[in-house]
């Protein structure tokens, strides 16, 4: 598989000199396989460059969000293959109790956060509301489960050739673990992470601002890289930046913080438009 970012921030864009090597926009990734299938995680503002990788012989393209809040789904309305006859938009999300995934997602695209409606794009929408389960994408085998953060939040899994690779964007695994992070199942997110051969996974906050912070829904690089050891994960990259980290400062945080581990875990930072092989 290769996975490349589109956005790598959290919480709100931030375009400018001080953040040109990681990247200013926020969550979305593409993921593709060697049969030449691709899926879309997340719908942040970078989604609107990766609606634009897309060629005329498009016929569906699936978008995994994670959870609603707005840097998670801020670019929805700028993904170009919703506005192309003819191809199917497949959203799959978290569920809710009270509402649809679509009647939710269309609270954003319309008036007056929106000029479009959602039922106007001339693309065919389909949403999913998933809970825990497995499914099939093409040659993709997903696995959906929620994880630790505020509102109905989704860790994905993914294989594909073989490999595999696990997508935790906002969590906060500590969160009520007075003892440290447990090592088996009751870890947040572990039945997603364990064993991956990439982890993709949250670290905006340092310890001293997570202090400030505690219940927000994030991570810090220390106990990102503390879940990476636990789960085994092969390669670490630590992602959703805090939007005012420049990029020296986050190089910073994220040295010190691979500094404490002793293994043989590759660990970077995600930056935008890289990719990796999985």
């Amino acid at each position: 598989m290769k996975v490349t970012f589109f956005g790598t921030r959290g919480s709100l864009p931030s375009p400018g000199p001080s953040t040109t090597r990681y990247g200013g926009n926020t969550s979305c990734l593409g993921v593709g396989n060697e049969a030449g299938q691709r899926l879309v995680l997340d719908a942040g503002s970078g989604i609107r460059v990766a609606g634009q990788t897309f060629g005329p012989e498009l016929k569906r393209v699936d978008v995994l969000l994670t959870h609603l809040h707005m840097d998670h789904i801020q670019g929805l309305g700028f993904f170009a293959p919703l506005y192309t006859p003819g191809v199917e938009v497949h959203f799959w999300g978290p569920p809710s109790t009270t509402h649809s995934l679509r009647k939710r997602l269309a609270r954003y695209l319309s008036p007056p956060l929106f000029p479009v409606r959602f039922r106007e794009v001339p693309s065919k929408v389909i949403c999913h509301d998933l809970s825990t389960d497995s499914f099939e994408i093409g040659d993709f085998r997903v696995r959906a489960h929620l994880i630790t953060h505020p509102g109905p939040t989704l860790g994905y899994r993914i294989e594909s050739d073989g490999r595999s690779m696990a997508y935790l964007p906002d969590h906060e695994p500590q969160l009520g673990c007075q003892g440290g992070l447990p090592r088996d199942e009751w870890l947040s997110g572990f039945s997603i992470a364990e064993g991956a051969d990439l982890l993709i996974h949250d670290a905006q906050y340092t310890p001293d601002e997570y202090v400030q912070r505690v219940g927000w829904g994030h991570c810090t690089p220390e106990l990102a890289v503390r879940y990476a050891e636990i789960v085994e994960a092969r390669r670490l990259l630590f992602f959703h930046h805090d939007p005012g980290r420049t990029d020296d400062q986050l190089e910073q945080v994220c040295a010190e913080a691979s500094a404490l581990h002793r293994g043989e875990i590759g660990i970077a930072a995600a930056a935008e438009a890289d990719t990796y092989e999985v």
